[in-house]
């Protein structure tokens, strides 16, 4: 499934119209539709203040369902490896690493974001997951990626993150810090 797929099939769960979504987050009922019919992806504010209104992760409400491994917006990895996230301030025993789909397209917020997912189940059966990093493009998350799976195919025990981006909260979403 899609975000787009995510997001139509969580708003009619909990029995919402689009308009009423869009009322919730301050935004036209046509950028909802769009959103739904995968023309357009939210602001990172937005993807918040959405997973927080809908009752749901934002790894769930991101996640793809996809064979399609090789697109580093659906790429996964598996094995046990215990991630440092220094930005974050984050240390997490992971079996698996999933990224977002691409979420914004301006150069000053992140596109992409990093989530670990442990085996232990979480209450509904779902597995607790960690928010590790943001990324600033595709090439950084896949070589992440890349690497964390080297590490776990190495027998390592522990990987530090070496491309998440530092961010700051800003009025209009998330932006990267300069350096």
């Amino acid at each position: 499934m899609s975000f787009a797929d995510n997001l139509r099939q969580l708003r009619k769960e909990k029995q919402l119209s689009q308009e009423e979504l869009a009322e919730i987050l301050d935004v036209s009922r046509q950028a909802v539709s769009k959103w739904e019919q995968g023309i357009g992806y939210p602001e990172v504010e937005k993807l918040l203040l959405l997973s927080s209104k809908l009752s749901v992760s934002l790894d769930s409400l991101m996640e793809t369902k996809s064979a399609q491994k090789d697109n580093s917006q659906n790429q996964s990895v598996t094995g046990t490896i215990t991630i440092t996230s220094p930005i974050e301030r984050v240390i997490a025993t992971c079996h698996k690493v999933v990224s977002s789909q691409k979420m914004s397209d301006r150069k000053s917020s992140p596109q992409y974001a990093l989530f670990g997912k442990s085996k232990c189940q979480g209450f509904f059966g779902e597995e607790p997951t960690t928010f590790l990093g943001w990324y600033a493009n595709e090439k950084d998350i896949s070589k992440e990626i890349m690497e964390i799976h080297e590490a776990i195919v190495n027998g390592s025990a522990t990987y530090t993150l070496k491309y998440s981006v530092r961010t700051k909260k800003r009025l209009l979403g998330i932006k990267i810090e300069s350096k």
